[in-house]
């Protein structure tokens, strides 16, 4: 295909796939689209180990790397420490959090082992810690950089114009769509509300079109469809309201490369559409994830109220840790309680595949929806 997105790039088929998991980066790198690296809870040693491997097994194909430098977040003052970020966490939410995994019989005792890793995630959403991600990923061979919350920070798009990498944005409204190109982004992903993880509340079929119309008068900034997109079909339907590719997701997550545990895989491959919400619970923003008893809870009449970013994060993620290890002995409660980030289209995710089978599903789908309305076309002739 021929879209100023796949120019831009260099691929063959214009879609991208984020994804934690580098296995899936390469697979559907090397599959003709093109594989983008979730680094946030990567330090920059970690993140170097994870590209270098990325590196010695893509053959050469073009990858990205996505992070997040939110405008916002509590602790983001230079001067404060870890140990000070630590202390900004309220008993009750703690508590609250601990008190779910023992009504599930699951011992919370450990929980605050487990926050000196989550740290990593608070540091590198402070810009001095997301310029040392940087500083590796563009020693990298990267094609792409993606800021996953916000405005690019002035020193991501001053790496991408030196390095010659186009410098991607997230937006989940048509005001954050034109404040990005005013800004100089590359690249839009205009995610709709079906979207897992940070997403915002406007239907991905509304959205789009919108932002099409907003943003074409003034700049001709490619864009690229994501929300609840995990087929061909609904690629070519966004393309037809004005996107020029895909950015896709969860459809990754019920792959054998994914990152996700088997326990949440098979979650996710007996899910519906309806079996998943926006919440506050996980990070503090809102982002859509797999119910649970776990967001039940949080929902709940009288449960506090979530932290904001990156505290709430200190809160859930330790405790989901925990929960993902227990569950894998099979334990009931754990089961129960376990979630992880993902959008609507997880209704239509029904089929465990690899990653490169999925992109090839996604070319022959998105083929089948082009000859059917060619072929609608052609009969009214």
């Amino acid at each position: 295909m021929k879209t100023p997105i796949c120019e831009m790039l260099g691929i063959e088929f214009p879609l991208l796939a984020f994804s934690h998991c580098r296995d899936v980066v390469v697979a559907v790198s090397k599959a003709g689209g093109m594989g983008v690296f979730g680094a946030v809870t990567y330090t920059p040693e970690e993140l170097e180990e994870e590209l270098k491997w990325i590196d010695d097994h893509i053959d050469g194909m073009p990858y990205g790397v996505d992070t997040i430098v939110p405008n916002k977040s509590a602790g983001r003052d230079e001067g404060v420490t870890p140990e000070k970020v630590m202390a900004m966490l309220p008993d009750e939410q703690k508590g609250f959090a601990a008190s779910i995994l023992e009504k599930y019989g699951i011992d919370a005792s450990g929980l605050d082992g487990y926050r000196a890793d989550t740290m990593k995630f608070t540091e590198n959403i402070r810009n001095a810690d997301a310029t040392g991600l940087l500083d590796v990923a563009f020693s990298h061979p990267i094609k792409l950089i993606a800021n996953a919350l916000g405005v690019p920070p002035k020193v991501m798009m001053d790496y991408g114009k030196k390095h010659g990498v186009p410098v991607a944005a997230l937006v989940g409204a048509k005001e954050h769509a034109l404040a990005q190109v005013a800004a100089g982004v590359d690249i839009l992903v205009v995610a709709g509300g079906e979207a897992g993880g940070h997403c915002g509340d406007v239907s991905t079929m509304v959205l789009i079109p919108e932002v099409f119309e907003a943003v074409r008068p003034i700049s001709d900034v490619p864009i690229l469809a994501a929300g609840g997109i995990v087929t061909g079909r609904q690629m070519a339907a966004s393309m037809a309201m004005g996107a020029d590719g895909a950015w896709c997701g969860s459809v990754w997550l019920t792959t054998p490369e994914s990152e996700a545990t088997p326990t949440v895989r098979q979650k996710l491959l007996q899910a519906s559409s309806r079996d998943t919400v926006r919440s506050r619970s996980r990070t503090g923003k809102h982002s859509r994830q797999l119910r649970s008893p776990w967001t039940d809870a949080w929902e709940a009449e009288g449960a506090p109220t979530p932290l904001p970013m990156p505290l709430q994060s200190l809160v859930s993620e330790p405790a989901m840790r925990e929960v993902d290890k227990v569950a894998q002995s099979g334990h009931a409660g754990a089961v129960d309680l376990s979630t992880y980030w993902v959008g609507q289209g997880v209704g239509l995710m029904n089929q465990e595949m690899s990653a490169g089978a999925v992109v090839q599903e996604f070319k022959e789908d998105f083929l089948r929806a082009y000859e059917r309305l060619t072929d609608q076309l052609m009969a009214g002739e």
